[in-house]
């Protein structure tokens, strides 16, 4: 422990804290305090500019009345309930609104706590409803490198991030990763790039040829590779994915946790790239980011295949979380999913996309940006290592804090993911602060 820092900032100490630098933080704390609209405010009560949406979560603005005006009725009239072998409302209407809004044949959910939880539930149903269908030796999952899929064991078996793995052993058995799509050829492409596509998915075919389709119970991928720097996919790469696992039997799993709700101009990626997995997980945006709350989609027909094999009072799916469909969870999302409708937000974030994907392009003529990419609204911007990996994005981080700004960074990239209600000059505002902190590292 870094007593120093323990004797100087002593409340500090007793919160170990996630994906965080703590030493550090103790040192110097950022500390959010407050939050309205796209502004966040710090214990010393200067302004701060969102520009990640909290951590891709709250994309319809910080504070909104109406999620929790819906939080504070729910709390009044049904605090919790079992989830298992019990239901709540609120949680057939919404499964009943999110099938409507996801693509088409994805109507069966699954509710969860967080995005991890999703992944774990989606992982299981593959593997189960290959083993009710009498392919029980379909148990091995294709995952991709740079890929972040959570952080429970499944989750980061399948996830492709180096120290997300490192310090926690071996993993799942049974899981091959397929390469990443960033390459040098699509460098400085907003949009899909125009190199690698298909020969990249062409991975998924490889790993076939050397496993045996009838091994693999399901390939996930993020859509978008978001916590790893937004790596957008290749044109042909999803479309290929796709091609190859129907023909071999093999479920392909969309990750939507960060860009599903409208964060790519359409309600999910799979809407925008026009390609349809058989699950989809969601979660942080489901509930603007008030109330944990993830899901899991099925297609309808590998859901009916679990309940058709088991007997007619058997539990189907032996699965499942305390907070699975939590009532409060299901009003606060009931109530985002109505602001998306009700303000067009999914409209108002696409409009906002161009000028949002030029000023992540227009980044390219400082020195030390060694890369730009972007989809919608998830932006990165790639730095040129300086002193070891990471603390170049580290100092990014920190002095932009300092500045009124709050980013996010993995490594040496700095991502962005602005809320569907910022302006254009909040915008120019968040680019220009950026390059002030970038002149100075």
């Amino acid at each position: 422990m870094n007593q120093p820092a323990s004797r100087s900032n002593e409340p500090l100490i007793h919160h170990w804290m996630p994906f965080t630098a703590n030493k550090q933080f103790h040192d110097a704390p950022r500390i959010i305090a407050r939050a309205e609209g796209v502004h966040y405010w710090n214990t010393a009560g200067e302004k701060l500019l969102d520009s990640v949406s909290g951590l891709y979560t709250t994309p319809a603005g910080h504070g909104r009345r109406e999620i929790r005006d819906a939080v504070a009725r729910q709390l009044e009239e049904l605090d919790y309930a079992p989830a298992f072998q019990f239901g709540v409302p609120g949680s057939f209407r919404l499964a009943t609104e999110l099938a409507q809004m996801l693509p088409a044949g994805l109507n069966r959910v699954f509710f969860a706590g967080s995005g991890s939880e999703a992944v774990e539930s989606a992982l299981k149903v593959a593997i189960q409803y290959h083993r009710v269908r009498g392919q029980g030796q379909r148990q091995r999952i294709i995952g991709r490198a740079r890929g972040y899929h959570g952080v429970n064991f499944g989750g980061w078996s399948v996830g492709g991030m180096v120290k997300n793995r490192e310090a926690f052993g071996l993993g799942l058995p049974g899981v091959a990763h397929m390469r990443h799509t960033h390459i040098p050829e699509n460098r400085f492409q907003m949009g899909q790039g125009e190199h690698g596509g298909v020969d990249l998915a062409d991975d998924l075919q490889r790993m076939i040829d050397l496993y045996g389709a009838d091994t693999i119970a399901a390939c996930i991928v993020e859509p978008i590779a978001g916590s790893t720097g937004v790596l957008v996919p290749p044109k042909g790469y999803l479309e290929r994915l796709r091609e190859i696992c129907t023909k071999h039997g093999i479920l392909l799993i969309f990750d939507e946790v960060i860009c599903g709700f409208g964060r790519t101009g359409a309600p999910f990626a799979a809407d925008a790239f026009g390609v349809v997995p058989d699950m989809l997980t969601m979660a942080k945006a489901i509930t603007n980011g008030n109330i944990p709350m993830a899901a899991v989609a099925v297609r309808e027909d590998v859901q009916q295949a679990i309940l058709d094999a088991a007997g007619p009072e058997a539990v189907e799916f032996f699965h499942g979380y305390t907070y699975s469909a939590h009532p409060v969870a299901c009003a606060a999302a009931l109530a985002t999913l109505k602001i998306f409708r009700e303000d067009d937000l999914f409209a108002r974030g696409a409009a906002l996309a161009p000028k949002f994907l030029e000023r992540i392009a227009a980044l390219r003529d400082v020195p030390i940006v060694i890369d730009t990419r972007g989809f919608g609204l998830l932006g990165a911007v790639d730095l040129a290592p300086e002193g070891g990996p990471g603390k170049r994005g580290f100092a990014v981080l920190r002095r932009a804090f300092e500045q009124g700004l709050v980013l996010r960074v993995a490594g040496d990239t700095v991502i962005f993911a602005p809320l569907f209600i910022t302006t254009d000059d909040q915008l120019d505002e968040m680019f220009d602060k950026l390059r002030k902190v970038l002149a100075t590292v």
